[in-house]
């Protein structure tokens, strides 16, 4: 399992709460308009399958095949008729959805916006900081890196005097003894 190395910020759970707001309010609405469609769909449907028994019916009943073909054809405009309501219907639904969604993002929009402008700013503020800290320990590591070589040419210039004073030392032996 992954494990976040940062620690999960109040503006982080702000955001996220209003996130979750948002797409909570969203789906019910998407869920109460799928409802709404499943009534009118079953409604429909239920009205087409009386309406087709009764013509059934009706047809079988009649004495020749004119009448037969009288009788459907008198159904065929109220069949027109509840397609065009049913789809009036449909229209009407998809309408009140659409303002519906519209008027749940207009109310979260404000919130969301306003964690998500809070969050960038803690993100911003922790990334200036985690910056300065690898600023400081660069600083640190590249002292620590410099700090042998700018005493090394050091030792060589404290060594020299003492060569010199052990060369001359040993310079003046040899004329002590002449």
């Amino acid at each position: 399992m992954l494990r976040f190395s940062q620690p999960v910020t109040p503006a982080i759970l702000a955001h996220i709460d209003a996130q979750y707001s948002f797409l909570k309010d969203f789906s019910e609405k998407l869920f109460d308009t799928a409802q709404k469609v499943n009534e009118l769909n079953i409604q429909a449907a239920s009205s087409v399958l009386e309406e087709s028994l009764s013509n059934t019916q009706q047809v079988i009943c009649a004495k020749n095949p004119y009448e037969a073909l009288s009788i459907a054809a008198g159904h065929a405009q109220p069949t027109a008729e509840k397609m065009r309501a049913y789809q009036q219907h449909l229209t009407n639904i998809a309408a009140r959805m659409q303002a519906a969604l519209a008027q749940t993002a207009e109310s979260h929009v404000p919130e969301t916006s306003r964690t998500a402008a809070a969050m960038a700013d803690d993100v911003e503020r922790r990334a200036a900081e985690e910056a300065e800290r690898t600023r400081q320990r660069q600083r640190a590591a590249m002292e620590a890196a410099t700090a042998p070589s700018q005493q090394a040419p050091q030792q060589p210039q404290q060594a020299q005097p003492a060569q010199r004073a052990a060369e001359s030392k040993s310079s003046a032996s040899p004329r002590a003894g002449t």
